[in-house]
């Protein structure tokens, strides 16, 4: 892969956190309290994110090309992208749901788009390995 001259970023501004995420790279987002935070720690973590990008990660020059409004209730992925389930349902049976929805023949009925979705679950299980490798090293 080419080494880019710029990562495009875009931040998700919510009441008490900003998520700043490369476009280009999925699972690479960090979040801060404010902006220029969550873009700073998005830098911090580039050379974590090269074992996911592979060697010839080179993230370049930020750019920031879209922001978005975030809430609250964005822990529940399932719902976000048209898949309902009840409460308690076990975890195996959630994720065939969610699964599902995503490559069902049609665009998911909820309120985030395929891509999106995708990008925040690859975000979520990268932030739980790097906190996981955290508390191994510690």
């Amino acid at each position: 892969m080419p080494t880019p001259t710029h990562t495009r970023v875009y931040l998700e501004e919510g009441k008490s956190w900003t998520f700043a995420a490369a476009v280009d790279w999925p699972g690479w987002c960090r979040r801060g309290k404010g902006e220029d935070a969550a873009v700073t720690s998005l830098l911090a973590y580039a050379a974590r994110y090269v074992p996911v990008a592979g060697p010839n990660f080179a993230p370049g020059r930020f750019e920031v090309v879209g922001r978005l409004s975030g809430d609250a209730a964005e822990r529940s992925y399932s719902s976000k992208v048209g898949a309902r389930v009840p409460p308690r349902t076990p975890w195996p049976e959630q994720r065939a749901a969610l699964v599902a929805a995503l490559r069902g023949p049609h665009a998911p009925s909820g309120k985030w788009p395929r891509r999106y979705a995708i990008r925040r679950c690859a975000w979520h299980v990268l932030d739980h390995a790097w906190e996981i490798e955290d508390k191994s090293t510690t």
